[in-house]
């Protein structure tokens, strides 16, 4: 259940219309917006550089983790350049907007190194070698117009297509952070019944988010 005083968006973290609807969402009267980012990925939006590869980043996380990292952001900036983006455009723009209206900011993403770290564990090397197979042909036959939103029968399908073929990938990435992001937006609605919250979260992420909340 959605509490009255919390608007969930749903986005695309390369999609221009992802932009516009947040622009149009927090030009209004809006008191705290809530980020599918952590404290890292915020600071690599806003001070964006080019990542040095360190063995002791590898050792920490896993070098499974690691690897899924580097082929998910490659096949991601990929598909931003076929759009003309950036990936975590539309945060981008979020925080650009509440830094300038002065509105509050929540994180409410886990930890990426904790996420990396999981992944490693429960990932499979066959997913791996699948995951990379399918990003070529994900990229060759994409069911959307990746400009846009995907529609909820589009996301559904999509996400029951992970849980199929990456079912750790599913439910670290997924499920688990649904979690962790569901428990952090439960507290601050309930510590601010008097504001109005805006969730700003991945779309595949809505569904599942949803019934988590209270």
């Amino acid at each position: 259940m959605v509490a009255d005083n919390l608007t969930i968006i749903g986005s695309s973290h390369i999609s221009p219309e992802s932009v516009k609807e947040i622009q149009g969402v927090l030009e209004e009267d809006v008191d705290i917006v809530c980020l599918e980012l952590d404290k890292g990925r915020f600071h690599s939006l806003l001070h964006p550089k080019k990542q040095k590869i360190r063995l002791a980043d590898i050792r920490r996380i896993g070098i499974k983790g690691w690897l899924f990292a580097i082929v998910a952001k490659w096949g991601e900036e990929k598909l931003g350049k076929m759009v003309g983006t950036r990936p975590g455009v539309e945060m981008l723009e979020a925080i650009k907007i509440a830094q300038r209206r002065q509105i509050k900011i929540g994180l409410i993403d886990q930890e990426i190194e904790i996420t990396l770290k999981r992944l490693s564990k429960a990932i499979t090397w066959r997913e791996k070698f699948r995951f990379v197979r399918e990003l070529f042909r994900f990229k060759r036959t994409i069911p959307f117009d990746i400009r846009t939103v995907p529609t909820e029968q589009v996301i559904e399908t999509l996400v029951n297509e992970m849980r199929v073929k990456f079912p750790s990938v599913y439910q670290v990435l997924v499920e688990e952070r649904n979690v962790v992001m569901a428990k952090r937006l439960n507290r601050l609605v309930k510590d601010h019944q008097d504001k109005h919250i805006v969730a700003i979260i991945g779309a595949g992420h809505v569904k599942g988010l949803k019934a988590l909340l209270v």
